[in-house]
């Protein structure tokens, strides 16, 4: 898998989570995921379309999502609940913006947008059909556990 197509998914995510909640990563050692199993207890999905076709998906552990909500919004979440999800959701089409930006100025015409959230450590990540490797990319934060999947056909 071509690093420069996966970069941005990096970039875009630790970026948005610097600017919105302050939070401060630490990468951890990328491995080849084994299933479909979310790796964490709330995930964001993205679907590459255009030139690229793939898919990826931003899984936050309970403890990491409602510390960076809480920052976010300066209240104290204790709860997986609406607000969450819909965070996870915004914070999914900001990466999703992210991307799209920097992969066009490799010279091709993608659209990565936001298709849905998965509650669960039990959910599938749906990655796109036919794909053979899903790269995953954990990442210990100051507010705990995220990984990045991104996998392309």
């Amino acid at each position: 898998m071509d690093a420069a197509l996966v970069n941005p998914f990096i970039e875009g995510t630790l970026h948005i989570l610097d600017t919105t909640a302050f939070v401060k990563v630490k990468p951890e050692t990328p491995f080849l995921k084994k299933d479909r199993k979310a790796l964490g207890d709330i995930s964001g999905l993205l679907e590459i379309s255009g030139d690229l076709s793939g898919s990826a998906a931003i899984s936050f552990s309970e403890k990491s999502i409602l510390g960076v909500v809480s920052a976010m919004f300066g209240e104290d979440m204790t709860q997986i609940n609406e607000e969450i999800t819909d965070a996870v959701g915004e914070i999914s089409n900001m990466v999703a913006g992210h991307v799209t930006t920097k992969i066009a100025e490799m010279d091709k015409k993608v659209k990565v947008k936001f298709k849905e959230v998965k509650i669960g450590r039990e959910t599938l990540i749906e990655h796109i059909e036919g794909v053979q490797h899903v790269l995953a990319l954990p990442f210990s934060t100051t507010k705990g556990r995220v990984v990045i999947e991104v996998c392309y056909a």
